[in-house]
């Protein structure tokens, strides 16, 4: 019978936004590298995150810091009750590296 099929339950938005909150100030090769994705994915991604209000990109010389904005719902009607701060507690351990965030 064919092959296996992989599939995971979180998508890449939410590996992007979880490897942003494990190191704001990563590049994006590095959250690419963390994630298995492509710089250019990860790039798309990030202003997809932005424009949505999730996240936002502060220039910090030749670097980026990003700052989540956790209080935001998920977009998903089935899951509009909760907020995008609920994954960020399961996936995160709040310990020093851990993004800065915005009410």
């Amino acid at each position: 019978m064919g092959g296996e099929r992989h599939w995971t339950f979180l998508t890449n938005h939410a590996h992007v936004l979880l490897a942003v909150a494990r190191a704001p100030d990563a590049r994006v090769h590095e959250i690419a590298a963390r994630v298995g994705i492509t710089s250019r994915s990860t790039l798309l991604i990030l202003q997809d995150l932005e424009d949505a209000g999730y996240l936002h990109r502060t220039r910090l010389g030749r670097r980026n810091h990003y700052t989540l904005h956790p209080n935001r719902p998920f977009r998903h009607p089935a899951s509009a009750g909760h907020d995008v701060d609920e994954l960020l507690t399961i996936f995160t351990k709040p310990a020093s590296g851990h993004a800065t965030t915005a009410s």
